[in-house]
């Protein structure tokens, strides 16, 4: 390989290197954003139609794990256990947004 052909290929990856930092930079500036403000506000289980137990947390039935729990659940519907960008975790927080959650 020629010095030159050594030294455009090097600019090059450099280039490429710049470009993914600065996407995946503009990627969690994104996410940040977008996140809702009220996430850790707790509401009342009634607004989802959620039996409670009586301290004030929602009674339902995990379906990452399966197993029956009592969890606070916020604005949006997300039970505390949501994880972000995990298919049963986004589909409980959509189920208990429809009133379509496992109970117990």
């Amino acid at each position: 390989m020629t010095d030159r052909f050594r030294r455009v290929l090097r600019q090059q990856a450099r280039k490429a290197g710049r470009e993914y930092t600065r996407s995946r930079d503009a990627y969690r500036e994104g996410r940040m954003e977008g996140a809702d403000p009220g996430r850790d506000e707790p509401t009342d289980p009634a607004t989802f139609d959620l039996p409670d137990d009586g301290d004030g947390s929602a009674r339902i039935v995990c379906r990452r794990y399966a197993e029956k729990r009592a969890v606070v659940v916020d604005r949006g519907g997300r039970p505390e256990c949501f994880t972000a960008d995990h298919v049963d975790c986004e589909g409980c927080a959509e189920d208990v947004r429809e009133g379509r959650v496992q109970t117990w």
